[in-house]
């Protein structure tokens, strides 16, 4: 049996818990075992995004301090794992030891359904949906991870489920943190128009596999088209798709 530490990001441990244990179900249905360090917090992306590298590095350390034993790391936000791989060994650059320990635990943090497709070798989760799906490139997971094709994969594999084409889908939504509350304006207008290409792609579900692209998109279709909805790829593949929100 497979071993992997989870990391469950702050959006999904104070906002939305069910991605976490859709995370921990999917994983164990799939035979692996998932252990959780109770101490862990903020990988520090905020802190980064803002410029306070101060409180960043802080941060960083502690990750490392935390997972920096264990074999592999799974999250379920590819932005908290694009801060880990890439941004650690920079932020750390000037202190060698620190720097060769970020860059030493960078090769062992998977975003999940990278983690799914290309260390299990797994397609099939045995989910199933009647329905048309589609799915948002989240910025992240696609420029920064290079992640695009196995998600798609895992999805292509839900029973009865039509995976439909979706116009704009790598283009932002328009959260990408503390951009949309330095520029709400361009942001609202982002995620309006990344809504109405959802509906007009005909689907049913609009699936993802990032925390903050699902606040910002499913916060637009609760005040505009609360009949439509958005929902993170662990909680639609551990939960046949039938999971809420």
């Amino acid at each position: 049996m497979k071993t992997v530490s989870l990391f469950i990001p702050c959006l999904v441990d104070l906002f939305l818990p069910r991605i976490g244990e859709a995370t921990y179900r999917l994983l164990a249905r799939l035979g692996v075992r998932c252990l959780y360090h109770p101490e862990q917090t903020c990988c520090g992306q905020p802190a980064i995004n803002a410029g306070y590298t101060r409180e960043a590095r802080l941060a960083a350390k502690h990750f490392i301090d935390v997972f920096g034993d264990d074999e592999v790391i799974v999250s379920p936000s590819g932005s908290c794992v694009c801060t880990v791989k890439t941004h650690y060994p920079e932020l750390l650059a000037n202190e060698p030891s620190w720097r060769e320990r970020a860059e030493a635990l960078a090769p062992r943090i998977y975003e999940l359904s990278q983690y799914i497709v290309d260390v299990l070798g797994v397609s099939d989760c045995g989910a199933r949906y009647d329905g048309k799906i589609a799915y948002h490139e989240s910025c992240h997971i696609l420029r920064g991870l290079g992640v695009s094709a196995q998600p798609k994969k895992l999805l292509s594999c839900v029973r009865e489920a039509k995976l439909v084409p979706l116009r704009g889908a790598e283009t932002c939504c328009g959260f990408g943190g503390e951009f949309a509350n330095r520029y709400p304006e361009i942001s609202a207008a982002m995620v309006q128009e990344k809504c109405e290409n959802y509906l007009a792609s005909g689907a049913d579900l609009l699936l993802l596999g990032e925390p903050g692209c699902l606040i910002n998109i499913g916060g637009y279709l609760s005040r505009h088209c609360p009949d439509r909805k958005v929902m993170h790829l662990a909680q639609f593949l551990a939960a046949d798709g039938r999971g809420e929100l």
